[in-house]
């Protein structure tokens, strides 16, 4: 398999962007974008994204037992970029939330996950995070619509008024 054909096939999936948070034992803040973020499980309320071996936080991640999940924005493609750069201060001028299980936060996140360590996989080149969620937070006064990556890009979902609900013969399609 071409990787790189097979990472441009993955690139027509359209997904959201979340920027993983924690705190480290040490004490360091770390951070990092992603848009391998999935559901997996309703009960209890697990979910899983994954981290490149190669990446220059991954032994922080791998110390880490907590951390949240923050669901961006359409209108935070900045932090967006941010949390994606490799090294710097990621956090530099944001200010810090700390949730109810002392992981770092980012403000005006639409919704963010607080999660506890459940399991984690092999996942080839990266590891799998699968993570359970402790506490959620929504934010209704910031939340717009979500920050989407697709083909490469950042994209825009369409209006609201656009938006229809599929059949309920339908509703086994979506996993739930």
């Amino acid at each position: 398999m071409d990787p790189l054909k097979f990472r441009n096939a993955l690139g027509k999936f359209p997904t959201g962007v979340v920027v993983v948070t924690a705190r480290t034992p040490s004490g360091e803040l770390v951070g990092m974008t992603m848009s391998s973020f999935n559901s997996v499980s309703l009960e209890p309320p697990l979910i899983l994204f994954s981290i490149h071996r190669r990446a220059l936080s991954f032994a922080a991640w791998q110390s880490v037992s907590r951390y949240a999940v923050n669901i961006l924005n359409e209108d935070q493609e900045q932090v967006s970029n941010q949390f994606a750069r490799p090294s710097a201060n990621k956090w530099e001028g944001l200010a810090t939330l700390i949730g109810k299980n002392g992981t770092p936060m980012l403000p005006n996140a639409g919704v963010v996950f607080e999660c506890e360590n459940y399991a984690r996989y092999d996942g080839g080149d990266h590891e799998i995070f699968v993570g359970r969620v402790e506490a959620l937070h929504e934010h209704a006064f910031t939340y717009q619509r979500p920050l989407v990556f697709f083909e490469g890009r950042y994209r825009q979902l369409a209006s609201s008024a656009s938006a229809h609900t599929p059949p309920p013969e339908v509703e086994l399609l979506h996993g739930w």
